[in-house]
């Protein structure tokens, strides 16, 4: 009887391996000291919260397929009322850029409905006669190479001596103002055709190298509806967080009913005179209804987890094969690195020659293999794979509470020092 229950759960962890299911597991099991690791992530993390690079956060480690360190620390807020948890919901920020529109992109370049060589005017076509954007790649925009300017803050086009344009904005909705952006607060759904007017007739540098830009992830998601007839929010929900199960992950997670609580992100003194808390942070993305490329997604560590998992086993996850290996690997290696240009297709990566920094100069931690890959958000979050080391790190915190100009979280380097930890301590 005892042998056939050992038979029964050695198959059992057999079948959860091979079908590349995540799972919890003891830090020794993958050759950690836990008492070195716990001792050390307490002490950035204490240090994190008392400088206040954060009020709060919390971290998720797994390897080789083992969630093996999941905890919280600290507060939402200064005020230390509601402690951290492990299932509250996070404001992704930028980390939207490589989980909703790229997974989709990534797709479509599967079936070929997409090239990344040929010229974006080919599928976006208002910029087909456009001089200085008739010719950039889809490549060349997904690896910030296309001279692009960085941003163009649309908060400025709805707003006149402090007060917000009735053209734009009405605190109801009806047809044509449809988008929610806050409670109350609607912006008319032809907002975005002066978004992408105003893409289309921004300047271009000329020069071609690497200029970080979140332009054309604004693009993106009427790209990809385009594309497929398939609204962009349904069609990453239906092949990929669903499936996945992903159970939180998605925009506007306020107009659904989760039980659990939403970290609070900025004060908004300019738009919407309040709190931005189960609403998007960044005000681009709220003009679109909370729906974008650049930001907008919601999620628990959980969530972001078995997606990171996903990439870092080369598009593989609990039985389904997402994308072939040869796409993850096209879309996770350098494009440009003559141009002294780091990223991958969508994906941030290492510096060049990152391994020869000091932690106080690298990105990610100077230990992350070139192979590694994930990106990071405007309001404290950071997710990161690296497959040479089978490691998925997970950071979330929101270190934009109450104001942006809390920036300790970079100047203590305390996301690089917690990856580090997870390096520097095998037995």
């Amino acid at each position: 009887m005892k042998s056939n229950l050992l038979i029964f759960l050695v198959c059992l962890i057999f079948f959860q391996y091979s079908f590349g299911q995540l799972k919890y597991g003891r830090p020794e099991s993958v050759g950690f000291n836990s008492k070195i690791i716990q001792k050390k992530v307490d002490s950035i993390m204490h240090l994190g919260i008392k400088e206040k690079a954060f009020p709060g956060a919390q971290l998720l480690v797994a390897k080789q397929g083992q969630i093996i360190f999941h905890q919280a620390y600290g507060f939402h807020t200064y005020d230390n009322n509601k402690p951290v948890e492990l299932d509250d919901i996070y404001d992704l920020a930028s980390v939207t850029k490589i989980l909703g529109p790229l997974p989709a992109l990534m797709k479509l370049y599967e079936e070929g409905k997409i090239d990344l060589d040929k010229p974006f005017s080919f599928y976006w076509k208002s910029w087909r006669h456009v001089k200085d954007k008739k010719d950039i790649t889809l490549r060349e925009l997904l690896a910030h190479q296309s001279g692009l300017q960085p941003y163009i803050s649309f908060i400025n086009d709805i707003m006149k001596d402090g007060k917000l344009k009735k053209r734009y904005v009405r605190n109801y909705d009806n047809r044509r103002f449809s988008l929610e952006a806050y409670p109350n607060l609607y912006i008319n759904k032809r907002f975005k055709n002066h978004v992408f007017k105003s893409i289309k007739h921004s300047k271009v540098n000329s020069n071609k190298t690497y200029l970080y830009s979140g332009l054309a992830s604004l693009i993106y998601p009427q790209l990809i509806e385009n594309l497929t007839g398939i609204p962009y929010q349904d069609y990453i929900q239906d092949n990929f967080y669903k499936p996945l199960g992903c159970e939180i992950l998605g925009f506007n997670p306020s107009l659904k009913h989760f039980k659990n609580n939403f970290v609070p992100t900025e004060y908004d003194s300019i738009f919407r005179k309040q709190l931005t808390q189960g609403w998007v942070h960044d005000e681009n993305a709220a003009l679109f209804g909370g729906i974008s490329g650049n930001a907008g997604l919601f999620g628990t560590a959980k969530d972001l987890v078995i997606i990171m998992q996903m990439y870092m086993q080369k598009g593989f996850y609990n039985g389904t094969q997402y994308f072939k290996e040869n796409t993850v690997n096209e879309f996770t290696r350098i494009q440009y690195p003559e141009n002294k240009n780091h990223r991958g297709l969508g994906f941030d990566k290492p510096l060049i020659e990152n391994s020869k920094l000091d932690i106080t100069k690298a990105y990610p931690a100077p230990e992350a293999s070139q192979e590694s890959f994930g990106h990071s958000g405007f309001t404290g979050t950071f997710v990161w794979a690296d497959p040479k080391n089978e490691i998925v790190f997970i950071f979330l915190s929101n270190r934009v509470y109450p104001t942006r100009k809390h920036r300790n979280i970079y100047n203590l380097n305390i996301r690089p020092a917690l990856q580090q930890v997870f390096y520097t301590s095998l037995n």
